[in-house]
């Protein structure tokens, strides 16, 4: 059986998920966005409730499609508020559509969601080795941007974890069988 990060081990969706996703570099700025909504959602919660809900978080939210998510009204918030597959935070989805609009307004001024998250890493993943922090100054850096572009449910350590989930930074633990193969994808 194969070495991994020790909060993968106790389920096996959680184990998938590590094996098959976690960490892996991510540069289509729409899935981008949908990690960073999904980990907004996250806040105060196990990352495993929301991988249960997430296909149910998917539909609810048109396939996590900012054209259609920046358009939702009181109608749609109301009708996600009634969800029960979901997580049902007013704040976070307005968030979410808060989030959608801000995307599409960057968008609009020519900058490219990918582009500007992995420029403000370097172009490339970032290999941590030792203790893994709940945020660091490059989160803080990147959650003012986000909170300055008009996203919510950004702060430090939820920027954190999506950074380790999209493979910004690669927290695969040392001995972990994914931390050196996470970066060739």
């Amino acid at each position: 059986m194969p070495q991994r990060c020790p909060w993968a081990e106790s389920d096996p969706l959680l184990r998938k998920y590590h094996d098959e996703e976690w960490g892996v570099p991510e540069r289509d700025g729409r899935a981008l966005w949908e990690k960073l909504m999904l980990d907004g959602f996250q806040a105060g919660l196990s990352w495993l409730t929301i991988l249960r809900k997430r296909e149910a978080f998917r539909q609810a939210f048109e396939g996590f499609d900012p054209a259609v998510v920046a358009r939702f009204g009181a109608a749609e918030v109301n009708r996600l508020l009634n969800n029960p597959g979901i997580v049902r935070s007013r704040a976070k989805i307005e968030a979410t559509i808060g989030g959608a609009r801000a995307y599409l307004a960057m968008q609009a001024a020519g900058e490219d969601f990918s582009t500007f998250v992995w420029t403000m890493a370097g172009g490339k993943p970032i290999r941590n080795s030792g203790d893994i922090p709940a945020s660091t100054p490059l989160s803080e850096e990147i959650s003012a941007a986000l909170k300055k572009r008009g996203f919510k449910f950004v702060g430090p350590v939820i920027v954190y974890a999506w950074m380790q989930a999209t493979g910004i930074v690669n927290d695969h633990v040392v001995g972990c069988f994914r931390r050196n193969t996470v970066e060739t994808h």
